[in-house]
């Protein structure tokens, strides 16, 4: 085991390595810089002005020096200060985590309860009404897009039907009940594709554990057919989904940035973006390598939760 895990570390290393240069190259191929931010379009600035803020803002220098600066920052803790804001990068990731983190956690809950029931049913009703309406209903949650969905929500049990609250954010701390209240249609759409595919492994492991012959002998011995499914069939049918719920919670992650765009939630999502529009290099470099670090820990710790869940699971690098 602890074999494994420098070895996953050290590709992880690897990974973000990576990552860093495609993030860097990347926001380099967008045009305009913070500069032209700044000034904006029809300012009137003399040349020498704008060579000063680029050598202010260090995009005077070749990009392999600029990158190498920020890899240094890096490696000693620091990820750098906002060019727009001059707060510190991890300032701002601390302001917004705890809305990303909430979003996602109760998308989370919301793709684990569907789905898992979902798959669950539609796999003992094999080819039943019930499985034709889980399986129809999987397939339209992965076909809607995101922002779509998210905007017919806010239309119709927003502003026609007037069962949500309006999408002002409150606070968990002073309000935890209206907290609660305007997260659910974010939670709600945020989660819908990932119970959707929750469902669909669901059902195919089960129906892959459900023929086996210890099931058949379970359920000859006379046990009753909801401890069967629930406590034999579920139980070994559960290291396929946690990979797949794994592996949709750093999916959730990502899609955060088009939820909170949306429904206008000051998350970490949508400080991405605004950090993007304003060519703020260091605050979205940071802030992608942030998320991307917190994606392989999820990933990281499903993996070792195989071991737990399933003794026969032996890790060797």
């Amino acid at each position: 085991m602890g074999r494994y895990l420098v070895v996953r570390l050290y590709s992880m290393a690897l990974t973000l390595l990576g990552l860093t240069v495609l993030v860097f190259l990347m926001l380099r191929l967008i045009p305009g810089t913070v500069v032209e931010q700044m000034i904006g379009a029809d300012a009137v600035v003399s040349a020498a002005m704008v060579e000063q803020l680029r050598a202010f803002f260090g995009l005077d220098q070749p990009w392999y020096v600029q990158y190498g600066r920020w890899l240094g920052s890096l490696a000693q803790g620091d990820l750098g200060t906002s060019w727009r804001t001059g707060k510190p990068v991890i300032a701002l990731i601390a302001e917004r985590l705890p809305v990303t983190i909430e979003l996602t956690l109760m998308a989370v809950a919301f793709a684990l309860v569907l789905g898992i029931a979902a798959g669950v049913v539609s796999a003992v009703r094999r080819d039943g009404a019930l499985d034709n309406v889980a399986r129809v209903g999987a397939l339209l949650g992965l076909s809607v897009p995101v922002f779509w969905q998210g905007t017919m929500l806010i239309l119709f049990l927003s502003i026609y039907l007037r069962w949500m609250p309006p999408v002002v954010w409150v606070d968990f701390v002073k309000d935890p009940l209206k907290n609660l209240t305007i997260m659910l249609l974010p939670a709600l759409c945020l989660g819908t594709a990932s119970a959707a595919n929750i469902a669909r492994t669901t059902r195919a492991c089960m129906l892959d554990v459900m023929g086996s012959e210890y099931i058949r002998t379970a359920a000859a011995k006379g046990l009753v057919p909801r401890l069967v499914v629930l406590k034999h069939a579920l139980t070994n049918a559960l290291i396929p989904i946690i990979t797949v719920v794994g592996l949709q919670i750093g999916i959730l992650l990502g899609g955060s940035v088009v939820v909170e765009e949306v429904f206008t939630l000051p998350g970490v999502g949508r400080l991405v973006l605004w950090s993007i529009y304003q060519r703020d290099y260091p605050l979205t470099q940071s802030t992608i390598l942030f998320v991307a670090v917190m994606f392989m820990a999820l990933n990281l710790a499903v993996d070792m939760l195989y071991a737990y869940l399933d003794p026969r699971i032996r890790y060797s690098a």
